[in-house]
């Protein structure tokens, strides 16, 4: 399912239009992009919890010509789904 996939069917059990139903998922998706962004987790009941993770600095060594590279440490975007989630795919 694809973002317009997914805002008509929302927009269609909502009862809403399209249009208002796009910038509703606009809108919630730039404010949980703002919460990630300031550092805080979001927790959806019942879906899952989103946090950003740092991953430390490590050392590569390329497989082909055996060069080491150092990686920097970076933020990544991690996702947990709920227990009840988890349960729904077993």
């Amino acid at each position: 399912m694809n973002n317009k996939e997914f805002t008509y069917e929302l927009s269609r059990r909502l009862g809403y239009t399209v249009k208002d139903t796009s910038e509703l998922v606009a809108s919630l998706l730039s404010d949980m992009a703002r919460q990630l962004e300031d550092g805080n987790t979001i927790s959806v009941q019942g879906f899952g919890t989103f946090e950003v993770k740092k991953k430390v600095e490590r050392i590569f060594v390329n497989p082909t010509t055996k060069q080491r590279m150092l990686i920097p440490p970076k933020l990544v975007l991690a996702y947990k789904p709920s227990i009840s989630l988890k349960d729904k795919f077993k």
